[in-house]
């Protein structure tokens, strides 16, 4: 079959070449379609694999709670009724809870000056428990994490994202050196790596921001740097839900403990992270679903583009038809020469197609600042549409062209 089809291929091509202008035309339609499909596809699967980099620092299997903030006289009335966000609701959560498996705990320093003897930094500091680095999913570029001896021993010792480490040490090791957060210095003794995203909100939900923190251990943070007597002790919960547990229903449990123990007060907010993916994944797909639709309709605008002209070749090569008929060309032998010329076209188109979506793709991305990744389903799938688009358009100008009288077709002008 492929070696009767491949003759009928080059036959295509050679009538492409000797109408070279008109072929471009039509082939645009064919590419445009084909690019639209690529450039939708790369930048949806692009904005996917983000979403899920993203909620990969906040954990999928992960409850947050997070302390609200609000202004003096509101904050006074709120400790009426509760004392804020609370180790003692950790364990609480630890101990009445049982799909809780771990938990981690974070309190934001007020800074009034960060800097070494290299340099100085804008940076935020953070007290947290040992455990928060892997709840969160941080990895070090260099030394290591903070440790429970270091939050039992009160230690002076501190963890650098990637840009604070950046800012206070441009042109030597970070490990080692030492930082003064107010009026404490710590010994420098981790650096974490680069994050994937310098996003630092996903859903309206703020996240990230680790590359330009400071950490250090979450009792230091409580006993050596001083903090706003009515602010809570603690300004983030997490809290890690076991496998067999679905996040979104484990969270009514949390709410409802944390309601009995701030008396009813709304001074914190419970994130779900794995109902945001839900919200993200089901807002992507609406997404994919318009832009199909606006490809869709570019191919088909593509496929009527190559009827069109088949039927103008019908038309001009009616004597040729007639010829090849008066010397035993059989109707099938007909059909299949045009559908063979509206399938190259197609293919050409696709492949054309297939490029200019690649480079599209990236071009969107570049300047809208969009995560964009090259989907090898997506070339597959615009390739093959545009296939099935260029055959089933090309099948009615070969059926007409095959039915044409051999006799009047040769006396046609």
């Amino acid at each position: 079959m492929i070696k009767q089809f491949y003759p009928l291929i080059l036959d295509a091509l050679e009538e492409m070449a000797a109408h070279k202008l008109r072929t471009l035309l039509t082939l645009l339609g064919m590419i445009f379609g084909v690019g639209a499909v690529i450039a939708m596809l790369n930048i949806g699967e692009g904005a996917e694999r983000q979403a899920m980099k993203m909620i990969d620092s906040m954990g999928l299997r992960n409850l947050i709670v997070e302390s609200k903030v609000f202004a003096s006289e509101e904050l006074n009335e709120i400790r009426q009724e509760s004392l804020g966000l609370s180790l003692a609701d950790v364990e609480a959560a630890a101990q009445t809870l049982p799909y809780v498996v771990d938990h981690s705990a974070e309190r934001q320093v007020k800074t009034q000056s960060v800097y070494s003897d290299f340099g100085k930094a804008d940076v935020t500091v953070v007290g947290v428990t040992a455990n928060h680095f892997d709840l969160s999913n941080l990895k070090t570029s260099a030394g290591r994490t903070l440790t429970e001896e270091d939050d039992k021993d009160v230690a002076q010792v501190a963890v650098l994202g990637a840009s604070a480490a950046q800012q206070l040490f441009p042109a030597t090791d970070a490990i080692g050196q030492f930082v003064k957060v107010n009026h404490l210095w710590v010994k420098v003794v981790g650096v974490l790596a680069a994050p994937y995203s310098e996003k630092d909100e996903f859903q309206g939900v703020k996240i990230g921001g680790d590359s330009t923190r400071i950490f250090v251990p979450l009792n230091t943070s409580l006993k050596k740097l001083n903090a706003n007597p009515l602010a809570s002790e603690l300004d983030l919960i997490k809290l890690k839900i076991a496998d067999d547990t679905d996040p979104v229903i484990a969270a009514k449990g949390v709410s409802q403990l944390f309601k009995l123990r701030h008396g009813e007060a709304e001074d914190y907010q419970l994130i779900v992270p794995a109902a945001l993916l839900a919200q993200q994944k089901q807002t992507q797909q609406i997404f994919n679903i318009v832009m199909a639709c606006v490809a869709g309709i570019s191919l088909l605008v593509g496929g009527i583009g190559i009827m069109n002209i088949m039927l103008a070749n019908v038309l001009e090569r009616t004597k040729e038809i007639g010829l090849l008929r008066a010397v035993g060309a059989t109707q099938r032998d007909i059909k299949m020469q045009f559908i063979a010329e509206s399938f190259t076209i197609s293919v050409l188109g696709g492949l054309l197609g297939i490029l200019f979506g690649l480079i599209l793709s990236e071009v969107i991305g570049f300047y809208s600042g969009w995560a964009v990744s090259w989907s090898i389903v997506a070339i597959v799938l615009s390739l093959s549409i545009c296939m099935a688009v260029g055959v089933g358009f090309g099948v009615f100008p070969a059926i007409k062209a095959s039915k044409l009288n051999p006799i009047e077709a040769l006396h046609s002008d």
